[in-house]
């Protein structure tokens, strides 16, 4: 009796203690964070270049209004959050000063920059040109540093009357540009010089899509890079469609490089591979197909290993090999003048190798003398 009595008081306490434990509390889950809502930031006038760039960190979207940037300066937007927007409206000017440059700098990750319809960016070149371009003279800033854009595209920019270089693509990996027009056509008899379109250097999967260049040197220039794509373009009153010059650079590597279905009018050169003499690099897997040559005053194709700050200088040399190269469906049938020459290929001993050479027509001009090294593909 006294065993049971025991048995019935333990399980009464047991029950006691559960019905009156603490229910355990329940799991608290913090609330996420609201995103910070996208900021449209728009500048204009004297003041909106240093604006800008003051407030560069705190606008998701940057709108630059008919901005007016004081002599010296530079449009500075180096420092953009990733996935900014910039957006060019009205006429962006800049004041004159003898200077270096670049009067405009944009760098950052997935930045999108865009010119609004009817929008212009004249820098007023003209008061630079002097004829010497940056060869001497007044000293004359560059224009657009596009360095360090990973990836990130450029869209419809409508550029006027650079000083000397528009575009420098440097250090960049995934950049798109599409639909930029160059227009420096005033210097043809104004004294512009040097006015490079696009200069490339150490970049890889560069797209330059519907360009239109009007200039007074090279409508492109790949100094160094890989898998670089220039199609669908117009080249006028420049250097043509060029390679180099490759060597003496920190870079010394040119491959992959694709120029397609493009215009080359009112140029010296339509085509044009510049090896440096005497220095060492890679020009590799370069193709030119379905360019069309018109008004070409110096050389329709022009392929040296001997340049030397200037065309087609001395002996040439086998440091920079030019291998793989391919040029076909090229249309130049009576485009080269009858002063200029058709075809100059200069090549060092064994240097000009693995070329395809398919439905190049291009006639009206001379016959270059002094072709060396040919590969048995090409003619010259």
């Amino acid at each position: 009796m006294t065993k049971l009595s025991l048995l019935l008081g333990a399980l009464a306490a047991s029950v006691c203690v559960q019905s009156h434990a603490l229910p355990s509390p329940p799991t608290v889950t913090q609330a996420p964070e609201l995103e910070d809502r996208a900021t449209t930031c728009t500048f204009s006038g004297a003041n909106g270049a240093s604006s800008a760039s003051k407030s560069q960190k705190s606008c998701a979207t940057i709108v630059l209004s008919n901005v007016a940037v004081p002599s010296g300066v530079t449009l500075d937007l180096s420092d953009l959050n990733d996935g900014t927007t910039v957006i060019f409206q009205g006429t962006t000017t800049w004041g004159y000063k003898e200077w270096s440059g670049p009067l405009l700098q944009i760098e950052g990750n997935d930045i999108t920059i865009q010119g609004a319809s009817g929008s212009v960016l004249d820098p007023q070149g003209s008061r630079w040109w002097d004829g010497e371009g940056s060869n001497g003279g007044k000293t004359k800033p560059k224009f657009f540093a596009a360095h360090d854009l990973t990836p990130s595209s450029i869209t419809n920019l409508n550029i006027r009357n650079t000083p000397v270089q528009a575009v420098s693509v440097n250090g960049v990996n995934g950049l798109t540009i599409t639909g930029m027009t160059i227009d420096n056509s005033a210097g043809d008899s104004g004294g512009g010089h040097n006015t490079d379109g696009f200069d490339i250097g150490s970049s890889s999967n560069v797209v330059i899509s519907g360009a239109k260049v009007y200039n007074q040197d090279d409508c492109v220039a790949v100094n160094s890079g890989t898998n670089i794509t220039f199609t669908g373009g117009l080249c006028s009153g420049g250097h043509g469609l060029s390679i180099g010059s490759v060597g003496g650079r920190d870079d010394n590597t040119v491959q992959t490089v694709t120029f397609s279905n493009s215009q080359v009018t009112k140029s010296a050169n339509g085509i044009r591979i510049k090896a440096s003499a005497g220095d060492t690099g890679t020009i590799k897997g370069v193709t030119y197909t379905g360019t069309t040559l018109s008004g070409i005053t110096g050389y329709g194709i022009l392929i040296e290993q001997n340049y030397d700050g200037g065309d087609l200088h001395g002996s040439p040399t086998s440091g920079i090999p030019i291998t793989n190269l391919v040029l076909q469906n090229i249309s130049g049938s009576g485009g080269v003048l009858s002063s200029a020459n058709n075809i100059a290929v200069v090549c060092g001993s064994g240097a000009c190798s693995s070329w395809t050479w398919s439905n190049v027509v291009v006639t009206g001009g001379k016959k270059y003398g002094s072709c060396q090294n040919v590969p048995s593909v090409a003619t010259c």
